[in-house]
C-alpha cells in the first residue's frame, strides 16, 4: 500500500491517482507538524486576549454580530457541524472523499487554521484505517466553502453519521469502535475550519483531470482509427503543417494520429484517388483536438494552485493577527471546470460528426450504416443516434455554472461559484464522451471489417483494431450493440485502452 506525505512542497493533480484508485496510507512531515502546532499556539494566544475571531466567539454567516461565551464556544462548533451537515444526493465516490480528507491535511500543513494537530492525526487516522466519511454529492453552491458536503465530513470524525469503513456501509460510531479510534473533541475554530474550505471542489476538479487525460488520448486514437477506415488522407497531420499553426495542443494531437497511421496500407492505398480534401472533422482534428488540450492545460494550472493555497477562514496570520478573508471561495475551480466541460463537450461533439459520416456509406468500400444487408439491417443506425444523443445532452451540460450565482446566508454570502454543480456535470459529460468515443471505436471498426481487414494497418490502429476484434461481434450482423458499447466504454474509462498503446507509440 502506498503511503503519501503531507509536506509543504508543491502537489500536482496527478499525484492523486492513487487516492482515488484505492487506500493509501498517510503520515505528516516535521515542518508541517510544526506549521500546524504554530498555528494553534496563535489562536490560543488570540482568544487569551479576548479578541473577537469569527466563527470562534462569534455567530456564523449573517449572526456574526452575535457573540458567543467562553462556555458556549465548544457547543457552537458542533452545533455547527450538524447544522451544515445538510446535503442530498448519492455518496460522493468513495476514491474522491479520500482526495478530500487529504486536501484537508494540505491546507493544515501550511499553519493558517489554528487546529489542533489531534484534529490533524484524526483525518490521518481515518485515511489510514479506510474510514471514509459519506458525503452526499449535492449541497454545496462553492462559497463560504464547500459547507454542505464538508459538514458531513466533519460528522463522521466527531463519530455521527455514516461512513464506508474498508468499503462497507455503517455508521461512524460503529466504525471508530471497530478501529479503536475516539470520536474527535472539536476546539475552538475546528468545526468552522472543517466546513470551510473548496476541498470539495478542488477534488471534483483533480478527478476530472485524471479522467480528462484518458480521454484525450482516446480521442486521438478513435480520431485516427476513424481516418484509416475512412480512406481520410494521413498527409494533413504532417509535423511541417502543423508547425505552422503556435498551439501546442494542435502539435501533439497531430503527432499522435500521424504515429496511430504510421505503416498503413490502408492509407497508401489511395494515396493517388484524386480527393482533394477531407471532411472538417477528420482535417481539423488536430485543431479541435488540440484547442481541448491547451484549454485543459490552462485549467490543470488552475487547480495544481488551488491545490496548493491555503483554503480556510478566518486565517490566523500569526499570534496577533486573525484575518477574515475569500480564501474559501472557488471561482478559480468554477472557471476550470466549465472550461473543461466545454472542451469535453467539442471532443464528444468533433467523434459524433465521424461517426455520422461513416452512417452516409463510403463508396464503393463501405456501405450504409455499414451492414451488407442495407434495409433487412440497420446496422449501426441507431448506436450513431445514441452517440447523437449524448452529444446534444453535453451541448447542454456545458452551460457555464460559474456565471450563476445565488445570494445565500441573508445576503452575507451574496456571490458564490457554483463550482461543485460545475465538476458534477463535467463528470456527466466525461461519461458520454467516453460513450461517444466508444461509438466512434466501434463504428470504425467495423468499417475496417467489412471493407480492409484484408489490408495491414497502422502500427497504432492495429493494436485498437485487436482488441475491438476481441470485443465486437461484427461477423454477426444486426445485434443489440449496448453491450459492446459498454464494454469498449470501460476500457476507455479504465485507462486500459490507452495505456499499452501510449506506451508502445508514446502517444503524449
Amino acid at each position: 500500500m502506498k503511503t503519501l506525505l503531507v509536506s509543504t512542497k508543491k502537489y500536482t493533480y496527478q499525484e492523486f491517482v492513487s487516492l482515488l484508485n484505492g487506500p493509501v496510507k498517510v503520515s505528516l512531515t516535521k515542518k508541517a507538524e510544526n506549521n500546524i502546532k504554530s498555528s494553534y499556539r496563535d489562536l490560543c494566544s488570540l482568544l487569551k486576549e479576548d479578541q473577537t475571531i469569527y466563527g470562534v466567539n462569534t455567530g456564523f454567516g449573517n449572526l456574526s454580530n452575535i457573540s458567543i461565551s467562553a462556555a458556549d464556544q465548544r457547543q457552537l462548533q458542533i452545533n455547527l457541524v450538524k447544522s451544515h451537515a445538510s446535503g442530498v444526493g448519492h455518496p460522493i465516490e468513495i476514491g474522491v472523499v479520500r482526495t478530500i480528507l487529504f486536501l484537508k491535511l494540505l491546507t493544515y500543513s501550511k499553519g493558517y487554521s489554528g487546529v489542533s494537530l489531534g484534529l490533524v492525526k484524526k483525518i490521518i487516522q481515518f485515511i489510514n484505517n479506510d474510514i471514509m466519511p459519506v458525503i452526499p454529492v449535492k449541497g454545496s453552491v462553492g462559497a463560504s466553502g464547500d459547507l454542505a458536503p464538508l459538514g458531513h465530513m466533519a460528522m463522521s470524525l466527531i463519530g455521527q453519521g455514516k461512513v464506508y469503513f474498508n468499503g462497507k456501509l455503517m455508521t461512524a460510531s460503529r466504525a471508530l469502535k471497530m478501529s479503536n479510534i475516539k470520536p474527535l473533541d472539536l476546539g475552538p475554530k475546528e468545526g468552522l475550519s472543517l466546513i470551510n474550505g473548496t476541498q470539495v471542489s478542488t477534488a471534483f476538479s483533480i478527478k476530472a483531470c485524471i479522467d480528462g487525460e484518458i480521454l484525450l488520448r482516446t480521442a486521438d486514437i478513435a480520431g485516427a482509427l476513424s481516418v484509416e477506415n475512412s480512406f481520410s488522407s494521413r498527409r494533413v497531420f504532417r509535423k511541417d503543417v502543423h508547425q505552422l499553426k503556435d498551439h501546442p495542443g494542435q502539435q501533439v494531437s497531430a503527432r499522435n494520429v500521424f504515429k496511430m497511421l504510421s505503416g498503413s496500407d490502408i492509407v497508401r492505398s489511395h494515396g493517388n484517388c484524386g480527393k482533394v480534401q477531407d471532411p472538417y472533422s477528420f482535417r481539423c482534428i488536430p485543431h479541435v483536438h488540440g484547442a481541448c488540450r491547451d484549454s485543459f492545460q490552462l485549467s490543470a494550472i488552475m487547480i495544481n494552485n488551488e491545490i496548493n493555497s491555503v483554503s480556510d477562514n478566518p486565517l490566523i496570520m500569526d499570534r496577533s493577527t486573525v484575518l477574515s478573508s475569500g480564501h474559501f471561495h472557488a471561482e478559480h475551480v468554477a472557471q476550470a471546470l466549465d472550461m473543461l466541460a466545454i472542451s469535453f463537450s467539442e471532443i464528444g461533439a468533433i467523434s459524433e460528426r465521424r461517426t455520422h459520416y461513416f452512417m452516409k456509406g463510403i463508396d464503393p468500400m463501405v456501405p450504409p450504416f455499414i451492414t451488407s444487408d442495407p434495409g433487412l439491417e440497420s446496422g449501426y443506425m441507431i448506436a450513431h443516434v445514441t452517440a447523437s444523443a449524448l452529444a446534444s445532452e453535453n451541448k447542454t451540460l456545458a452551460h457555464p455554472a460559474s456565471v450563476d450565482s445565488l445570494p445565500t446566508s441573508g445576503g452575507q454570502e451574496d456571490q458564490v461559484s457554483m463550482a461543485p454543480w460545475a465538476g458534477n456535470k463535467l463528470f456527466e459529460i466525461q461519461r458520454n464522451v467516453a460513450s461517444i468515443l466508444a461509438i466512434e471505436l466501434m463504428v470504425a471498426g467495423a468499417a475496417n471489417k467489412i471493407a480492409s481487414s484484408n489490408m495491414q494497418a497502422g502500427i497504432g490502429t492495429e493494436l485498437v483494431l485487436n482488441i475491438l476484434n476481441d470485443l465486437c461481434n461484427y461477423s454477426k450482423g444486426d445485434r443489440s450493440l449496448s453491450p459492446e458499447i459498454e464494454q469498449i466504454t470501460k476500457l476507455i474509462s479504465s485507462g486500459y485502452l490507452t495505456k499499452d498503446i501510449t506506451k508502445t507509440l508514446r502517444l503524449e
